[in-house]
C-alpha cells in the first residue's frame, strides 16, 4: 500500500500543476481567511508546496512543517524568508518535535482531509498541545458538498484524488475535536470548505478565545 509520503514524494514535482485550476477557482480566495487576525508565533501544519506563503501577516513569526521531503523543497522556493532563516522543517504533524505552548496560532490547509481516522486525534491533539491556552487551530479541509450535483461530482473524483493525494471528502474532522482537548468555535463553516476555528482551551478569561 503505497503511503501519504510516498505519493506526495511522487506528486511534488507535478502538485501546483494538477491543483492550479482548483487554487485559482476556490482556495486562493480562502487562504486569507485562515490568517485573518493572526499574529506572532504562527504555525503552518502541512505546509506542502508554500500556496499560503504570501497570505502570511507581515507581523507573524512563521513556521512551517510538512511530512514530504519534495514538497518542503518546493515550499523553500516559494517562501524564501522562511528557508532562509531556518523555518521549515520536516516534521510529522502527530510527533511535532515543538515544545509544548511554542505558537500564538496554528493553521492547517487540506491536511486533515489525508489524515486517516487514526491520525485525526493525535494530530489534533498536537497542534494543540504547541499552541499556547487562548490560541486558535484553524483548519481548511475537503468536505463531501451538500448539493446533488456537486456531491455526484465530489464521487466521480473520490478516485482520483484518493490516488494522487490520499484524500478523502468523508474524513468529517471536525467529530475528533472534543477528543483531542480542543474546544470547537465555529464548526459550521468546515461543512463548506471554509476555515473552522478549533480553540485551545483557555486558563484565563474565555474572552481570550476567538469567537
Amino acid at each position: 500500500m503505497t503511503t501519504n509520503v510516498e505519493r506526495y514524494q511522487r506528486i511534488a514535482r507535478f502538485y501546483d500543476l494538477l491543483d492550479s485550476p482548483f487554487e485559482r477557482g476556490r482556495y486562493h480566495a480562502l487562504r486569507p481567511l485562515l490568517f485573518r487576525g493572526m499574529t506572532g508565533q504562527l504555525l503552518d501544519a502541512g505546509i506542502g508546496t508554500g500556496r499560503n506563503c504570501e497570505f502570511y501577516p507581515p507581523e507573524a513569526i512563521v513556521f512551517g512543517i510538512d511530512i514530504s521531503s519534495a514538497m518542503l523543497a518546493r515550499a523553500r522556493k516559494r517562501c524564501p524568508t522562511l528557508a532562509a532563516e531556518g523555518r521549515l522543517y520536516q516534521m510529522d504533524v502527530t510527533n511535532l518535535s515543538f515544545p509544548t505552548n511554542s505558537f500564538d496560532n496554528a493553521v492547517s490547509s487540506f491536511l486533515f482531509c489525508v489524515l486517516p481516522e487514526t491520525m485525526q486525534v493525535p494530530a489534533l491533539r498536537e497542534l494543540g498541545r504547541v499552541v499556547k491556552p487562548g490560541g486558535t487551530i484553524r483548519l481548511c479541509e475537503y468536505v463531501r458538498p451538500q448539493g446533488t450535483m456537486r456531491r455526484i461530482v465530489s464521487y466521480i473524483w473520490q478516485p482520483w484524488i484518493q490516488w494522487a493525494y490520499g484524500a478523502s471528502f468523508d474524513r468529517q474532522t471536525e467529530r475528533h475535536v472534543p477528543a483531542a482537548g480542543v474546544a470547537p468555535v465555529d464548526e459550521s463553516g468546515l461543512n463548506r470548505n471554509r476555515p473552522v476555528a478549533a480553540a485551545k482551551p483557555c486558563k484565563a478569561s474565555p474572552s481570550t478565545v476567538e469567537p
